[in-house]
C-alpha cells in the first residue's frame, strides 16, 4: 500500500524552487531593514571613530653588528682547539633573531621607560603595566633582507620618531654592557691561565736545564715527544672548551656532542702516539718526560697567550655598532584610525548579522507552524522561564 501522508513524500524540484523563492521573498520583505540598519551601524562607527586619538607611526630599520670582524676571525682561527671557546661565547647560529629578543628584554624597555616618562605618559601606575603598553604600541620585526624595522605608535609624531631611535640607541648602550662585562670575563679567565702556566713552565725548563742537555736522544725521539706534548696541550685546551660550554648548553646539545668527540678523537691519537713512541731506558725515559713537559707547557702557553690576546682587544672595543639604515622621522600623515576601513567593516559585519537575523526568525516562524515544533518550542519555553525563575 502506496503511502499519500505528504511529510514523508521526498522533496520535488517544485519544492526546492518555491524554497528559493521563499528565501527571496524573505529578503524583499526586509530589503528596507538589510539597507538602512548596515548604513545606520557604519555611519555610528565613522562618528564614533573620530573620537579615537589619533596615532602616528614612525618606522626605523638598522643592520645590527656582525659578530666578528675579519681580523678577529682569523687570530681565532689560528689558535687551533681553543679557538672554539670565545666563538661559541659569542656566536649564535640566528644573530638576529638574538637582537629582536634583546630588543623586547625587560632591561631595554625599563631604559625607555625612565628615559620618556612612559608611565606618566601612559597613565600607568604600575612599571609592568606601562611595558605591557610599551610592547602593544611597538612592532619589531626581522626581515629576509637581514634588516630589523621598528616600528612604534604615538600619539604625537615627535615622541614616536623618538621612541623608534631610542630603540636603536638602547640596544647599542646593551651591547655594549654585555660585551665589556663578557671580555673581561674572558680577559681576566685567561689571565690567570696564562700566569700559572708561565710558573709551570718555567719550573719545568729549570727541571730540564738541571738534567743537562742530552742530543742523542733528542735527535731519535725529539719530534714524537714535541708530538705527544703538542696533542696533550689540545687535549687540555679541549677539556677547558668542554667546561665553558656545560655553562650555556646541555650535554645533549650537538655542539657540546662534537666537542666531546674531538676531545675522544684527540685522546685516541695521543694513546697511539704514545703506543708508538718505543720504550727507553730509565735514563732517557726522565730526560724526554722533563723534555716533554716543557714543550706540553709552550704550547699551553701559546693557546692561553693568544686567547688572552683576543680577550683583552674585545674588552678595548668600544663595542657593538648597530648601522641604522633609515632613522625614523616624526611622520606626517596619523597611521591610526582609519575611518574608511573601520566604516566598511562596521557596515559589511552589521549587514551580514542582520541577513543572518531575518534567516533565523523566518525558519522559527515557519516552525511554529507544525504541530511537533511548536510543542518543543512551548517546553523549551517552560523550561526557560523554570530556570530563571520567573
Amino acid at each position: 500500500m502506496t503511502s499519500t501522508d505528504p511529510q514523508s513524500s521526498p522533496p520535488s524540484p517544485e519544492d526546492d524552487e518555491i524554497s528559493l523563492l521563499d528565501l527571496l521573498q524573505v529578503v524583499a520583505d526586509n530589503l528596507r531593514l538589510l539597507v538602512l540598519g548596515p548604513l545606520a551601524a557604519g555611519l555610528i562607527a565613522l562618528a564614533i571613530s573620530f573620537a579615537i586619538p589619533p596615532a602616528y607611526t614612525a618606522i626605523t630599520k638598522f643592520m645590527p653588528p656582525q659578530q666578528q670582524s675579519t681580523s678577529e676571525a682569523a687570530l681565532v682561527k689560528s689558535l687551533g682547539a681553543l679557538s672554539g671557546f670565545a666563538g661559541s661565547a659569542v656566536g649564535v647560529k640566528n644573530p638576529n633573531d638574538q637582537f629582536v629578543g634583546f630588543l623586547k628584554s625587560r632591561s631595554l624597555a625599563d631604559a625607555l621607560i625612565d628615559r620618556f616618562k612612559l608611565s606618566e605618559r601612559y597613565d600607568q601606575k604600575f612599571r609592568q603595566d606601562t611595558r605591557k603598553r610599551l610592547e602593544d604600541l611597538t612592532k619589531i620585526t626581522n626581515g629576509k633582507d637581514g634588516l630589523i624595522a621598528i616600528e612604534v605608535d604615538d600619539k604625537d609624531p615627535v615622541v614616536a620618531a623618538q621612541l623608534a631611535n631610542a630603540y636603536v640607541e638602547e640596544l647599542g648602550h646593551l651591547l655594549r654592557r654585555m660585551t665589556i662585562t663578557e671580555a673581561q670575563q674572558r680577559r681576566a679567565f685567561f689571565e690567570k691561565q696564562v700566569s700559572l702556566t708561565k710558573v709551570k713552565l718555567t719550573e719545568a725548563e729549570q727541571d730540564l736545564k738541571a738534567s743537562g742537555v742530552n742530543n742523542s736522544i733528542l735527535k731519535l725521539n725529539g719530534a714524537a715527544v714535541s708530538a705527544v706534548a703538542q696533542l696533550q696541550a689540545q687535549i687540555t685546551a679541549q677539556e677547558v672548551k668542554l667546561a665553558s660550554m656545560r655553562g650555556y648548553l646541555a650535554d645533549s646539545a650537538p655542539e657540546f656532542k662534537q666537542a666531546l668527540n674531538e676531545l675522544t678523537a684527540f685522546r685516541a691519537q695521543l694513546a697511539k702516539a704514545e703506543g708508538t713512541s718505543g720504550s727507553p731506558n730509565a735514563d732517557e725515559a726522565d730526560y724526554l718526560g722533563r723534555y716533554r713537559e716543557v714543550r706540553y707547557q709552550e704550547s699551553l702557553f701559546e693557546l692561553y697567550a693568544r686567547q688572552f690576546e683576543v680577550a683583552k682587544l674585545d674588552e678595548s672595543r668600544e663595542g657593538a655598532v648597530n648601522q641604522v639604515v633609515d632613522t625614523a622621522q616624526p611622520p606626517e600623515r596619523k597611521s591610526k584610525p582609519n575611518k574608511i576601513q573601520i566604516s566598511m567593516l562596521t557596515t559589511l559585519a552589521s549587514g551580514l548579522a542582520l541577513l543572518l537575523f531575518i534567516f533565523v526568525r523566518q525558519a522559527l516562524r515557519v516552525a511554529v507552524r507544525t504541530p511537533a515544533t511548536a510543542e518543543k518550542i512551548s517546553r523549551l519555553r517552560q523550561a526557560w522561564v523554570k530556570a530563571v525563575g520567573k
